[in-house]
């Protein structure tokens, strides 16, 4: 049959044309370098061992390895959607990406597994996360850093959970995200009829008590906003030597305490004429307390007026040290959770059951986790410290007309492709030999 022809526009004397005859053409070539880093540390695979399979073994077509690094492959590439394999399934970089020379499963068979993930699953998947950061590191580290940090997911259908959220102003989920730096480490979803601290308290318990298993002697730090200020978390974290560093509102009695410092900033202000901010350090004692925490107070004064910010801290230190150099270092988590819910649709929570949009917060997540893997091999080049929506748009989504055979897969890139040296040299650090 031949193939049907489109004619466009002349460019000048030449006739521009063109049909559907260049073979299987891809536009995600770069997907196999996310198979590397997947062979490496073997994230898709040890997922799915999370996962029960109950058909018939004779009758398995699509493994549940195989499905679970489709989705997370997918959604790395910029997929969001159960959908979208309906066609992705035929793609040959995703079949080769995922270990097969085959149809891939389609959007019935993959949303039948993700409705079959219950709460067990979604524990073990979270210690997957877990190990996977212990093994990161060669040594124990001094000291690591926990940071807490909720955001929301709009819901606008007949999801369960569903809850108006008065401070977003719409129905949504409220999910919980844990990092340490860059490491994801929780992304448990919750209702939004509760508070940011929600199970933050046993989260970090476990998490502890799990780290210590390993690292008996690194130090750990529990980091959030006043969100997750509540006096029994501070309380264990000072019962279990835990340190902290956590916003608290704002209350008159706080104000007062600093009554003379903002007076004096205020003063320094209206001589210089510009924004003036310092740090005031003091002992202070809530009535729910049995004993006295060092407090820091941000005082800012502006064009705008007054900006006090209050932070509780279980150490002594500097308080611009504390308030600039470490708590405000939390704001770096707030770009890692934007990589989850607009680059790797998180927020596609759209499903009828709740353990299956657990279940795709955890593909986001893991889908996140190889783009940081992939991240260390990039260390000192200008990819580094690229968002995942970049390293996607420049490394993954690379167009190749792709030739199979009996013997071998070619993947033919455009020979004007403008990171072909980088990419290069990164397939030779993910490939030994």
């Amino acid at each position: 049959m031949v193939p049907e022809k489109l004619t466009f526009s002349p460019l000048a004397r030449r006739q521009i044309e063109a049909d559907f005859s260049g073979g299987h053409i891809t536009s995600d070539a770069g997907l196999l370098l996310l198979r590397e880093v997947d062979r490496q540390h073997r994230l898709t695979s040890r997922l799915a061992s999370v996962l029960q399979d109950p058909r018939t073994p004779e009758m398995v077509r699509h493994k549940l390895d195989t499905m679970v690094r489709q989705r997370v492959f997918g959604v790395a590439a910029g997929y969001e959607d159960l959908n979208d394999h309906e066609a992705l399934r035929f793609d040959q970089a995703l079949q080769t990406a995922v270990d097969q020379d085959n149809d891939l499963a389609g959007k019935s068979t993959l949303c039948r597994m993700e409705q079959r993930v219950d709460r067990q699953a979604m524990v073990k998947a979270h210690e997957l996360l877990w190990h996977h950061f212990i093994e990161q590191h060669d040594e124990p580290p001094k000291e690591i850093v926990l940071d807490f940090d909720g955001t929301d997911i709009p819901v606008h259908g007949e999801q369960p959970g569903k809850f108006f959220n008065g401070y977003y102003d719409h129905h949504c989920y409220f999910p919980l995200y844990v990092f340490c730096g860059r490491h994801l480490l929780v992304s448990y979803l919750r209702t939004s009829n509760r508070s940011d601290s929600r199970h933050s308290w046993a989260i970090l318990a476990l998490l502890v008590r799990f780290i210590r298993q390993y690292w008996p002697d690194t130090r750990i730090v529990f980091r959030g906003d006043s969100g997750f200020y509540r006096p029994r978390i501070l309380s264990w974290c000072d019962h279990n030597d835990v340190d902290y560093i956590v916003g608290i509102s704002k209350n008159s009695r706080l104000l007062k305490e600093v009554d003379v410092p903002m007076m004096l900033v205020r003063t320094t202000q209206w001589q210089v004429k510009e924004k003036v901010a310092e740090t005031f350090r003091f002992q202070y004692q809530a009535k729910s307390w049995k004993y006295p925490r060092w407090v820091v107070a941000r005082l800012e004064e502006g064009e705008l007026g007054s900006n006090p910010r209050f932070i509780i801290s279980s150490r002594y230190d500097d308080g611009f040290k504390l308030y600039y150099e470490q708590y405000c270092a939390r704001g770096d988590m707030e770009n890692r959770i934007k990589d989850q819910q607009l680059s790797l649709f998180a927020d596609r929570t759209s499903s009828t059951h709740w353990w299956t949009n657990q279940w795709r917060l955890i593909l986001s997540g893991f889908a996140y986790t190889l783009f940081e893997r992939l991240r260390s091999h990039l260390r000192k080049t200008p990819f580094e410290r690229m968002s995942a929506s970049t390293l996607r748009l420049k490394l993954i989504k690379v167009g190749a007309v792709i030739i199979r055979n009996t013997r071998r897969v070619r993947v033919l890139m455009s020979d004007t492709y403008p990171y072909k040296d980088e990419l290069s040299d990164l397939v030779r650090r993910l490939v030994p030999g």
